[in-house]
């Protein structure tokens, strides 16, 4: 993918069509801290990511409506296509794929939060362009239907947990332009946007482990080790802190090793540095769920070193953390933003 520019990809995303009725983006995410945990409210630090997803809708009069649907991944590459009708949702194609089921589960639980979603005599074209490849795990599912949510008016967390479920900070994510500090609460999802712009962020690497982690199964195999007491999360919580509140690299670093043998611990799991990356010069988190996707990576060495490394383990994914994270096109300061929570629900 590295012959790809995606950053001028995605920003083309943003550029509503002329030709479609409507037009919507949803960021990508990466979950910094909290990862597991915060499905029980430890306190998380989430990242929106530059690429995303948009999807665009275009309506003609019509006797007979149907739903069309269209999706392309990074290349342009039509990878899924069906259509719909109105009444119930029924996919129309002769043998229904697992998506196609998939997106008709989402598309019924949106008409029951909004009898009147796709009530007109139109036919309606979508087209979803994804903005970076479909197996690196940065959130196709949940901008996709926080893009959804937001054409039909409908609120992106409850169809996220009526359908895929978890904890949904990549929802808070998709619609917000810079890190958040997200919570779930039994009220509901809580979160803020913050300011996090570590000065050593030429210090932080992400790599792309090569191979897409099942999250469902994830956190099925950690539903199976609960009830986790109050401590447990707290401890998470106050790494989240340390997240915030690092000043230099080494507390960055030392937070991080500390949440991999919390996590590794209480999980039965092995951190990913000492699986696969014992001799590596700093410190290497997972982001998500452990196992695949992304992680994250606190060195002194620079970009090339950074490469050379990995690619000689067969990764040539490597992102600086300025050329993946979505930062707010206003700039904060940290005394401008408060961790002050609000349930945002319905957003």
């Amino acid at each position: 993918m590295n012959e790809i520019n995606l950053n001028q990809i995605n920003s083309d995303l943003k550029k509503a069509c002329p030709e479609k009725n409507q037009y919507f983006f949803g960021h990508g995410k990466l979950l910094l801290s909290g990862e597991y945990f915060v499905l029980d409210g430890a306190l998380s630090l989430a990242l929106p990511t530059k690429v995303g997803q948009s999807l665009s809708v275009k309506y003609t009069p019509s006797f007979s409506p149907t739903l069309s649907w269209k999706s392309f991944d990074v290349k342009g590459n039509c990878w899924f296509d069906s259509k719909f009708e109105f009444w119930h949702f029924k996919c129309l194609d002769e043998h229904p794929s697992e998506e196609a089921l998939f997106l008709q589960k989402i598309l019924q639980q949106v008409r029951k939060q909004n009898s009147h979603f796709l009530r007109d005599d139109v036919d309606v074209k979508i087209e979803t362009h994804l903005g970076f490849p479909l197996s690196w795990g940065l959130g196709s599912s949940s901008s996709l239907i926080y893009n959804i949510a937001q054409w039909a008016y409908i609120s992106p967390f409850e169809l996220l947990f009526k359908t895929l479920g978890g904890s949904g900070y990549d929802i808070a994510c998709a619609q917000s332009d810079g890190p958040i500090a997200y919570k779930k609460i039994t009220s509901g999802p809580n979160w803020s946007p913050i300011y996090f712009h570590p000065s050593f962020r030429e210090n932080i690497y992400f790599i792309y482990l090569g191979k897409k982690q099942n999250s469902r199964e994830a956190v099925a195999d950690y539903t199976k080790k609960r009830p986790f007491t109050a401590a447990k999360i707290s401890q998470i919580t106050e790494l989240t802190t340390e997240f915030l509140n690092a000043q230099t690299l080494k507390q960055f670093q030392t937070a991080m090793i500390a949440h991999e043998q919390i996590i590794g611990e209480a999980l039965d799991l092995v951190p990913v540095k000492e699986q696969l990356f014992s001799d590596f010069k700093g410190a290497i988190k997972s982001l998500g769920a452990w196992g695949g996707d992304f992680i994250m990576v606190a060195t002194e060495e620079d970009l090339n070193s950074v490469k050379s490394y990995f690619s000689g383990k067969g990764l040539d994914v490597v992102y600086s953390y300025d050329d993946l994270i979505s930062e707010p096109a206003v700039a904060i300061s940290k005394d401008s933003v408060k961790m002050g929570f609000s349930n945002h629900l319905i957003h």
